[in-house]
């Protein structure tokens, strides 16, 4: 099992000397959150990217139904290039408390996910090339032959992460069409919780049988930081996790600061816990 860790803020500087720090300490991967409004996820990542050379480098998460899926498909496209493919995208409807509504930014539920699978259709057509044509409830898509940019360096595609509420068939069904999931639990009351490691074991073995297209499908759990992280983090794997996420968000609003910067690197630099 791999293991990445989510920066829980911090300016695009702070990005690059923490990716340092990660790659050296060895981690797999290195996330960033995507704000409506805040530090840019991918100038962060641009500056990851030249001071690293193997960690990979993704968001956690792309709100991808309040974005333009050709400037998504634009800068994941230049990072993995910049990088000699090291981008994983993670996607999901995004949390509306967020900012959403003050931004005027959709709400409802349903339009949401629509608008997220017309753009992951949108997204990856415009990775494979010209010509593309895309005709949508929300978006309609021309080919063009202006100033077209080479293809990602990943093939066949970059990777793409989604949010998936376990056992909603929808939500599941989009998730089995792309590259991992990140499983979130839908409750009877409409909210959502994090999974625990029978959760992941039911997750694993609905992809093992429901998935058609024989490649690495990733499982994506997020730690939560109330258990030891080698016993959590083994416990996972176990149960069919392909990566695990940790994070220390209770310095969101510290991460200007020298004294919250400082302890991130710290928990960074001890390294992440092996199971495997």
């Amino acid at each position: 099992m791999k293991c990445g860790f989510v920066l829980p803020g911090g300016d695009a500087q702070t990005g690059g000397d923490m990716a340092s720090a990660a790659e050296n300490a060895g981690w797999d991967g290195l996330f960033v959150w995507e704000p409506v409004w805040g530090i840019d996820a991918w100038v962060t990542l641009a500056v990851a990217a030249v001071r690293t050379k193997k960690i990979r480098l993704g968001t956690m998460i792309s709100p991808l139904s309040r974005m333009r899926p050709w400037k998504l498909a634009s800068e994941a496209l230049t990072l993995d290039r910049l990088s000699k493919g090291r981008v994983i995208i993670s996607v999901g409807l995004g949390s509306i408390d967020t900012g959403f509504k003050q931004f005027g930014e959709e709400t409802d539920r349903k339009t949401r996910a629509e608008l997220v699978d017309e753009s992951l259709e949108i997204v990856t057509g415009l990775w494979h090339g010209q010509p593309f044509n895309y005709s949508g409830k929300h978006y309609r898509v021309r080919e063009t032959k202006f100033m077209l940019p080479p293809p990602p360096v990943q093939k066949p595609r970059i990777p793409i992460w989604i949010v998936g509420a376990w056992p909603k068939a929808k939500s599941m069904g989009r998730a089995l069409r792309y590259d991992g999931i990140l499983p979130t639990i839908a409750q009877s009351d409409g909210s959502f919780a994090r999974p625990g490691v029978e959760d992941v074991r039911k997750v694993a073995e609905f992809v093992q049988t429901k998935r058609s297209v024989k490649k690495r499908f990733d499982i994506v759990v997020e730690a939560d930081n109330t258990t030891s992280a080698l016993k959590q983090a083994s416990q996972f794997a176990k149960a069919g996790a392909t990566w695990w996420i940790d994070s220390m968000w209770s310095q969101t609003d510290k991460m200007f600061t020298r004294k919250g910067k400082s302890k991130v690197l710290k928990k960074i630099e001890q390294g992440p816990p092996r199971a495997d």
